[in-house]
């Protein structure tokens, strides 16, 4: 058994971030009830516990189990934005330096090919790159991205 699973096994060292002290004594019971230990902010954790109110004694106890291995857990009501144009202000901060290179690579007119082998990646993963471009700059077509990037450039300007 490796010493990440011995670990899950045991019961986990977890960090409490709740808003009143009676929330955090009760939920402190509560682990340790399901085998955890409950550790200060300053100490090593392996989970820190953020949960809504309505949540239950299994489900705090399978959402530490599900993050402490590397997975995300999330609240049956929480509400998950699906793919589609982000506003601009957020668009600026998600291009990624390749997503940035690619849009470049459009500029030039060159071909998803010729990406490919300017980057040294895939095609499949030039398409992949083109398609979140798109997707964050809210574009239809390369036309489009690099018109909006340029758009995005000139706001951006400071007149002096």
């Amino acid at each position: 058994m490796t010493e990440a699973a011995a670990g899950l096994a045991r019961g986990l060292r977890v960090a409490i971030a709740a808003r009143g002290e009676e929330r955090v004594v009760t939920l402190t019971k509560l682990l340790q009830s399901l085998g955890h230990e409950v550790v200060g902010g300053d100490e090593q954790p392996d989970v820190v516990l953020v949960v809504p109110e309505s949540s239950g004694p299994a489900e705090i106890d399978t959402a530490l189990r599900a993050v402490a291995r590397g997975l995300i857990a999330r609240s049956a009501g929480a509400r998950v934005p699906g793919f589609s144009a982000v506003q601009e202000a957020e668009a600026r901060a998600l291009l990624t330096p390749r997503e940035a290179q690619i849009l470049d690579a459009i500029a030039d007119g060159l071909t998803n090919k010729a990406i490919g082998r300017r980057l040294g990646i895939s095609l499949h993963t030039v398409k992949f790159h083109v398609e979140s471009v798109f997707r964050k700059l809210g574009a239809n077509t390369r036309t489009e991205a690099v018109a909006r990037a340029g758009e995005r450039r000139r706001q951006e300007t400071i007149d002096l």
